[in-house]
């Protein structure tokens, strides 16, 4: 299990389509991915959770991956997170 926490940096991230990009970063992977904000923990890979966290530019959050090449899903949120 690796978790990092890290800002948003990515501009309107309360856009769907970005929201939308984002779960689909997640679901290439078959590990578990985790975002927690504000103590509440989402599945990155449910549009719903994603939708409910919301995601602000400059805000923190904290990113769980467990599994399977968890290591390269780590890096795939963290890039997408920064861009």
């Amino acid at each position: 299990m690796l978790q990092e926490t890290m800002k948003v940096r990515i501009k309107n991230g309360a856009d769907m389509r970005i929201l939308a990009e984002l779960v689909q970063v997640a679901n290439y992977y078959s590990c578990k991915i985790y975002l927690k904000k504000n103590g509440k923990q989402i599945n990155a890979k449910s549009m719903m959770g994603i939708m409910s966290i919301g995601l602000s530019e400059g805000e923190e959050v904290i990113i769980t991956t467990d599994g399977e090449r968890e290591a390269d899903a780590m890096e795939s949120i963290r890039q997408f997170l920064r861009d």
